[in-house]
């Protein structure tokens, strides 16, 4: 046999604690509550929870991802765009190469100077938007190729930087609408004073939009001169090396934009010059036609060298770091008070504090606590402003004509006058030297203060 268990049962309907060991576990509020297999299964996150928790994250990405698109948009359309003949924006140059279309010119678009090089030829026209962009190495590529095909070259506001190479002999002024030959709108005749015009291409179409940028000087011969502002032109035609091949400088690309197109003459010379030969190569010249050697020459600082599209990058980082910042930063709601689990009194924080000073033997800090509430106090009893409370002449002499109005007898605590120098002693003395005296200092400031009151 067993021996029976001393232990008594806990009393259950449904048997003894040992075949019930949760029995054994604390109750009360602040007991934890046994896990149940639903309570299990709750706690590992579902779907929706999930949603829940990456939502706001999910929202910024998409904004950021938005943003980042919008802007490489208005970014590349405002880079590329300008005198693109792909392009309908107001600065591009779509209008002009559809007139040349319906005129059976073929228009053909390249990025680098090969290929300009390359597709130049005695039926082509080579159209060179931005010359002053070309290293020296794409610059002579392009030189050859005007020696060499015998077509039609034009380049567009060449400047000192491009004239060397692509036009020797030729000097570029600076922009300027010239003597009033100009309209407020850029445009110019085709003649003028020492200009005598004989393009016909010029002469045909009349005025047009060609002022406000680079003038040119030439005495080349048999250079052709034509929209003279200030005495300069700023159209001028150079015979190349080869048999029917030329060069046109034009010191505006006004004619060849959308906005300009149809006003004054600039629809008829933009076709007159780009038209004359069966083929167009549209030369768009790209930051890849940069000589590495020139980019080397010049100095530049750190800001420079790094790629533009990066500033993109930083400034979408920033804002995610700025929307992960308020995404995952605390809540804080407002205030809320609490009940203090002790309240303590305020002769015990008073004890307390003296108990301090008196291990520390602070003697010093202690009457000057003492002494400076009293001298407040009295203040308020005298009728003394606060701010001079502490200042020996002005509160020692109403409290001693308070105490000498009072009649003998009304000493702080000595049953005797107290005159202004014992009072000055008093409330403005040295350190006691000892607790005693300390002590004593407290019980005559406290007599004083009775003293006051009831006078």
């Amino acid at each position: 046999m067993t021996p029976a268990d001393p232990r008594p049962e806990a009393a259950s309907p449904t048997g003894p604690a040992a075949a019930r060991p949760e029995a054994l576990r604390p109750t009360g509020p602040g007991a934890p509550r046994p896990e149940t297999p639903r309570q299990t299964a709750a706690a590992a996150p579902t779907v929706g929870a999930l949603w829940n928790r990456a939502r706001g994250f999910l929202i910024a990405l998409a904004v950021l991802l938005a943003a980042g698109l919008t802007f490489a948009a208005l970014n590349s359309g405002a880079r590329h765009g300008y005198l693109d003949p792909r392009s309908a924006d107001p600065a591009g140059s779509r209008a002009v190469a559809e007139l040349l279309k319906a005129r059976g010119v073929d228009t053909r678009v390249v990025t680098t100077a090969d290929e300009a090089a390359r597709a130049a030829g005695p039926d082509t026209t080579l159209l060179v938007t931005d010359p002053d962009r070309l290293g020296d190495g794409r610059l002579r590529a392009i030189r050859s190729a005007i020696d060499l095909s015998g077509g039609r070259t034009v380049l567009i506001a060449p400047s000192s930087l491009s004239l060397p190479t692509l036009a020797p002999g030729t000097r570029a002024l600076n922009p300027g609408s010239g003597n009033g030959a100009t309209g407020t709108d850029g445009n110019l005749d085709p003649r003028g004073p020492g200009v005598p015009c004989g393009l016909p291409a010029a002469t045909s179409a009349g005025r047009a939009a060609t002022g406000g940028g680079y003038r040119y000087v030439d005495d080349t011969p048999g250079a052709t001169a034509c929209y003279p502002s200030g005495g300069r032109p700023t159209l001028l035609v150079l015979p190349t090396g080869t048999p029917g091949g030329d060069t046109v400088l034009l010191g505006s690309e006004a004619v060849f934009l959308n906005k300009t197109l149809a006003k004054e003459g600039n629809a008829s010379l933009a076709l007159q010059l780009l038209g004359s030969r069966p083929h167009l190569v549209w030369y768009l010249p790209s930051l890849a036609d940069s000589d590495p050697a020139d980019a080397g020459t010049q100095d530049k600082d750190f800001l420079e060298l790094i790629p533009a599209g990066w500033s993109w990058a930083l400034l979408q980082l920033f804002l995610a770091a700025a929307v992960a910042a308020l995404w995952r930063a605390r809540r804080l709601g407002p205030l809320v008070t609490e009940r203090l689990p002790v309240r303590v009194r305020a002769s015990e924080a008073t004890e307390g504090r003296a108990r301090l000073y008196r291990k520390a033997g602070a003697r010093d800090r202690a009457a000057t606590v003492l002494r400076g509430a009293t001298r407040e106090r009295l203040a308020a009893l005298v009728g003394v402003p606060a701010t001079l409370a502490h200042d020996p002449a002005s509160l020692v002499p109403p409290v001693s004509a308070r105490l000498t109005h009072a009649g003998p007898g009304t000493g702080p605590g000595t049953g005797a006058d107290t005159g202004p120098r014992d009072l000055t002693a008093l409330l403005f003395g040295p350190t006691p030297g000892t607790d005693a005296a300390l002590v004593a200092l407290t019980d005559h400031l406290d007599a004083l203060e009775r003293e006051v009151r009831s006078s």
